[in-house]
């Protein structure tokens, strides 16, 4: 395992982008064109907290933290341009595990489309953290005033990120506790797991929207549940809203292991984490539009009048009060 006291610092860097299509020791400026508007969105990620590299490939690691920046530029309707990053690495990580990582990292930079990606390193006493910061660029042009009968739009199934990761669980501690099983679950359920590990986020959404012409009247990242981003809509644009449990879309697995786990999957949805979905509200006039060219999209339910608050409804048509453990309208902007 090579040791990076004897590579040192800036010569590590160097390797880690070697063979890569973005050069180390970028800047990473850029001159946002006339009538744009830069965006910009950060993460940090800790070891023990976010993440557990006892079942986390690096590799995935360091996609899923690029993804979880960059779907929040997407939220602001802005292309990816410019990404930093900020690893603080711990003895037990050798320079071929931290490139293992990197990989990932570039990895999703490319698939994302920055145009620059920076790197710094630094030491760690408390195992592994990640640092990411990206910019983009968004048109200045003003979006529609959010109205009631405006379609929420949800980039892809939810909750499953959060199943994914009570698989992973389960497996860790049957493996520790050595008992057997925790490879046939993971295996049942690798979909869900792959939600966890491995985000999917649409590449270039902001580009496809300008090129079809679809204006969102407004748009949020869903990676703390549902409910979070319904309460921060309504918080807002002081209107209603209505989902409809019925619409809401699932990853395979989720009702089976739901089940087994006495977990509803629509609870999951509403306050299950790491789900890296766009939530798009778009206005009834584009409703044609978006539906031919934006078939990945699941259409889960609108805006409504104010006194409607934020409700999910069930198959049999009951309102139920949309809440979010922990949340407040005052400081989830």
């Amino acid at each position: 395992m090579q040791d990076f006291e004897q590579i040192g610092r800036r010569e590590a860097i160097r390797l880690l982008f070697e063979g890569s299509a973005f050069k180390p020791f970028d800047a990473g400026t850029f001159v946002p064109e006339a009538g744009s508007r830069v965006v910009t969105a950060s993460r940090v990620l800790l070891e023990g907290i976010d993440f557990d590299l006892v079942y986390f490939p690096l590799k995935h690691l360091g996609y899923k933290s690029v993804a979880l920046v960059t779907g929040e530029l997407y939220a602001g309707l802005a292309q990816a341009r410019s990404l930093k990053a900020v690893l603080g690495v711990s003895a037990k990580l050798g320079f071929e595990r931290i490139k293992e990582l990197w990989g990932g990292v570039l990895a999703a930079a490319s698939e994302f489309g920055y145009s620059s990606v920076g790197l710094d390193l630094q030491p760690s006493r408390n195992g592994l953290t990640i640092s990411v910061s990206a910019t983009g660029e968004a048109p200045v042009a003003q979006s529609p005033a959010p109205a009631s009968k405006d379609l929420l739009c949800v980039s892809g199934a939810l909750g499953a990120a959060y199943f994914g990761l009570r698989v992973l669980e389960r497996g860790k501690s049957r493996f520790e506790a050595g008992t057997k099983g925790s490879d046939e679950e993971m295996e049942r359920y690798r979909m869900l797991v792959a939600s966890y590990l491995r985000p999917e986020l649409p590449a270039g959404l902001p580009s496809l929207l300008r090129d079809a012409g679809i204006t969102p009247s407004a748009s949020y990242f869903v990676d703390r549940g549902l409910a979070d981003a319904l309460l921060r809509l309504v918080s807002d644009t002081g209107l209603g809203v209505k989902v409809y449990a019925d619409r809401v879309p699932f990853e395979g697995g989720s009702f089976e292991l739901g089940k087994a786990l006495d977990v509803d999957p629509v609870s999951a949805a509403m306050n299950g984490g790491d789900d890296c979905r766009v939530l798009l509200v778009v206005p009834i006039a584009q409703f044609e539009a978006f539906r031919r060219d934006f078939q990945t999209f699941d259409i889960i339910g609108h805006l409504a009048q104010s006194e409607v608050g934020a409700v999910l409804v069930s198959p049999d048509g009951l309102e139920h009060p949309v809440s979010a453990p922990g949340w407040n309208a005052k400081d989830n902007h």
